[in-house]
């Protein structure tokens, strides 16, 4: 695949692709490349299956390195072979024009406009430190006792997305009403994905500006979030409890939390530390007694050896504040969620909306 996208051009010359002509040509240059990138870094794991067919189809993202324009004033923006196109302006567009990337989503199309500028060495405004306990009843449990309810927004909307994906799955596929029983199975994920999102956004830029140093645990989400049905040979135990956990873990997003505390703290100034989640529920703050008695329950913590009593969530909280000042006393920021060397990353991607 090396030097694929050299050979963009051999393709509009094939009648069954010469609707290749129509797209601009860095945009199949670099859609090439990233199949390239891929293909690269999937090799060296195994060898792919291509799935996909030789046809005309919509993208659901491209991107367009070069000869596009932006009129902020006007809230217009030019994309070659398209012109000039209207925009709903999210956000100010601040430095230099990289590249601009056209997504669709839910029915929508997406501007996403990279930007590089230089900015100097941000000074966070808060100076208190923090730890944060995620967990399922509260979303968010935070060090000094207070917490963050749930949303659970794919919970809100399982019944009736599993109505309209029974009224899909009774459709002829590809016919004219499949596709618009799937638009509407589309459309309750793109809502769901967006709440939740709207969500995670306010919380960590709440903790962000609020906090200069945030202590989270370092969750694995991936693997607690695998299906424990095991197979025919060695089925799994308690499936349906287990797929249930999988279920709230995925639908509150804690890697997605995680993610966007560290690239907030990062612009703010701040720092985020992974410290190991190893019997944070199950260890005293007060005399450090360690034992899966001290937790009785799912939410009441209570030491079996010096009586000490509180919410098992906060308990939690405090002792991955505590790991965390234990790791900054220990000079160990390299185990943290980024390396101390890292510089404040200013080159961002701004979403407009097509309008």
């Amino acid at each position: 695949m090396p030097g694929c996208a050299k050979n963009s051009p051999l393709g509009k010359t094939q009648p069954e692709t010469a609707w290749l002509k129509e797209i601009h040509s860095q945009v199949l240059q670099q859609s090439l490349k990233d199949l390239e990138r891929a293909y690269k870094k999937l090799f060296s794991i195994s060898v792919p299956t291509f799935h996909g067919s030789r046809k005309k189809a919509w993208a659901t993202a491209s991107a367009i390195p070069q000869g596009c324009k932006l009129d902020q004033s006007n809230s217009r923006v030019f994309l070659p072979k398209l012109g000039w196109l209207k925009y709903r302006n999210s956000r100010d567009v601040l430095g230099t024009v990289s590249n601009i990337t056209v997504s669709a989503n839910g029915g929508k199309w997406f501007v996403s406009i990279q930007t590089e500028r230089e900015v100097e060495q941000p000074v966070h405004p808060a100076t208190s430190i923090v730890g944060i306990d995620v967990g399922i009843t509260r979303f968010a449990t935070l060090s000094d006792g207070s917490h963050i309810e749930p949303l659970n927004t794919f919970r809100k909307h399982q019944q009736r997305l599993a109505r309209y994906q029974r009224a899909m799955s009774r459709k002829t596929k590809f016919s004219s009403n499949w596709k618009k029983a799937k638009a509407r199975v589309q459309k309750i994920h793109t809502r769901i994905a967006n709440v939740r999102k709207d969500f995670l956004h306010k919380t960590t830029t709440t903790i962000s500006k609020n906090h200069a140093i945030v202590c989270i645990e370092d969750l694995q989400v991936r693997n607690m979030s695998k299906s424990a049905a095991g197979s025919s040979d060695s089925p799994g135990r308690n499936v349906k409890a287990k797929s249930g956990l999988n279920k709230s873990i995925l639908d509150q997003g804690w890697f997605e939390f995680r993610r966007q505390l560290e690239y907030k703290q990062v612009w703010l100034g701040g720092d985020v530390l992974a410290v190991p989640a190893r019997n944070t529920s199950r260890t005293c703050p007060a005399c450090g007694h360690v034992s899966a008695d001290n937790r009785q329950t799912q939410a009441k913590f209570a030491c079996v050896d010096c009586g000490y009593e509180n919410n098992a969530d906060v308990v939690g909280a405090i002792n991955v504040l505590e790991r965390g000042h234990r790791l900054l006393a220990c000079g160990e920021l390299a185990q943290s969620g980024r390396s101390v060397k890292q510089e404040p990353a200013e080159a961002t991607t701004q979403g407009l909306a097509l309008v």
